[in-house]
């Protein structure tokens, strides 16, 4: 009898890259995917701490399946990921959710195969939480939901500890993939014709520190020379390890998209440095000038938080002003959450809830407008987007150029993993609307 399985993915692009390792593990199991998780055998839950709303998102979620449970015991329910990860945790969900069979955690996400089959042979529930140890798994088949785009990990963990941020706690330190099997990895994925990879890594740029390989820009460029119709992106950046050799490399290989994910979190220097960031206003605006130099029209985003413990007005008009002068094509806006464990949770003059919510607002306000300005400078020009769906309700087909922005159009041939020449006659927002020429 067929199986069917489930996956409820929060998070980041590593999290969503993560549910294709754990699609591969349960199809080798024979288990075929269903969109509904109540017809599901197996629901596996891949969570996310950085942020508390994820947390209570997802303990929101898993406690509505206790229903669903009662009616059908054979349904298995796995969770795992970072929320598990945490100290104490794991012992949190199961006494909070008695009826979760498999709790994992992000270190040994590959047993996962392990635990399932462990459960189908015994009543008890399978609780395995791993310390780190260094390992890095290669060999995962993973079952790529993402067409044309594929994700490839280079790197895991992170050694920063900045003080608001619980991945090294969960993740582990930072160790790197060998050089040979990421492009091994990248080499097959292009043969599969796939047109757009990505890089994954906290931090891709300190990629091969501590090791004999070579460095993150090498790295790149080995891939940006491997044959191919295909367009090569990373993330997520470190401003304190950007180079300039990392720019020159960018600037000289076309299949390396103009585009650049560089959180500066704060314009305060005062924030950055009770953020642990290494680095000052100054530095993060050299390196964008450094950037530029090489590559004029490169569009950078970057992430911002707002209400970090002890910030000021004056700091939060700070990074109003960064943001003005910065110019971003857009940019991710967080109010600070509280993690426990970090640093920063026992920091003293906590903000409160309102002011962060006042700052917030006129945050994303003068961020909106950069972005409706960056988005209104492409009406009228011709830009070659990679076609990645088709948006049914819109009923227009749908994708991203090299820089990012998400365009839309109308076709009457299929282009989903087409290389698309549009002209865009309308901007909205973040999205560009346009004709196929």
């Amino acid at each position: 009898m067929q199986k069917f399985y489930h996956i409820v993915t929060y998070g980041c692009q590593m999290n969503v890259h993560e549910s294709e390792k754990i699609a591969g593990i349960l199809r080798e199991l024979g288990y075929e995917y269903c969109e509904e998780a109540e017809n599901s055998d197996i629901v596996v839950f891949n969570t996310c701490c950085i942020r508390e709303n994820a947390e209570n998102h997802a303990f929101g979620n898993i406690g509505m399946f206790k229903k669903l449970k009662a009616k059908n015991r054979n349904m298995i329910i796995a969770v795992g990921g970072c929320l598990t990860q945490q100290m104490g945790k794991a012992d949190n969900v199961k006494s909070k959710f008695p009826f979760v069979d498999i709790i994992f955690g992000t270190h040994n996400l590959h047993k996962l195969k392990d635990y399932i089959l462990m459960k189908e042979k015994q009543k008890k529930a399978v609780i395995s939480i791993e310390e780190f140890d260094g390992t890095i798994v290669e060999g995962e088949k993973p079952y790529r939901t993402s067409y044309p785009n594929a994700w490839v990990n280079i790197a895991y963990g992170c050694n920063n500890f900045c003080s608001y941020c619980i991945v090294p706690y969960v993740r582990g330190r930072e160790r790197s993939r060998k050089s040979e099997n990421i492009i091994s990895e990248v080499e097959n994925l292009i043969s599969e014709g796939y047109k757009e990879i990505t890089l994954l890594g906290q931090n891709v740029n300190s990629y091969g520190n501590g090791t004999q390989d070579i460095s993150f820009p090498r790295l790149l460029e080995k891939i940006a020379c491997l044959d191919g119709n295909f367009r090569l992106r990373f993330m997520t950046s470190h401003p304190k390890d950007f180079s300039e050799e990392l720019a020159e490399v960018m600037a000289k290989y076309p299949k390396i998209c103009h585009s650049l994910h560089l959180p500066v979190q704060s314009g305060s220097d005062t924030v950055l440095s009770r953020m642990n960031r290494k680095y000052t206003v100054a530095d993060y605006l050299n390196k964008l000038k450094i950037l530029r130099k090489y590559i004029p029209d490169c569009a950078v985003t970057t992430d911002i938080i707002v209400g970090f413990p002890g910030e000021t007005d004056d700091d939060f008009n700070a990074t109003v002003d960064l943001v003005k002068k910065a110019d971003f094509s857009s940019a991710f806006t967080f109010v600070y959450s509280k993690r426990e464990g970090t640093v920063a949770s026992k920091m003293p003059d906590q903000i409160s809830e309102h002011i962060s919510k006042r700052r917030i607002m006129e945050l994303i306000e003068v961020v909106n407008a950069q972005t409706r300005c960056q988005s209104e400078k492409y009406v009228g020009k011709k830009i070659k987007i990679l076609c990645e769906g088709f948006d049914s309700k819109k009923k227009t087909y749908l994708g991203r150029d090299e820089y990012g922005r998400m365009g839309y159009f109308e076709s009457d041939k299929d282009e989903v993993g087409n290389f698309v020449d549009i002209l865009v006659e309308k901007a909205n927002g973040v999205s560009l609307i346009g004709k196929k020429v």
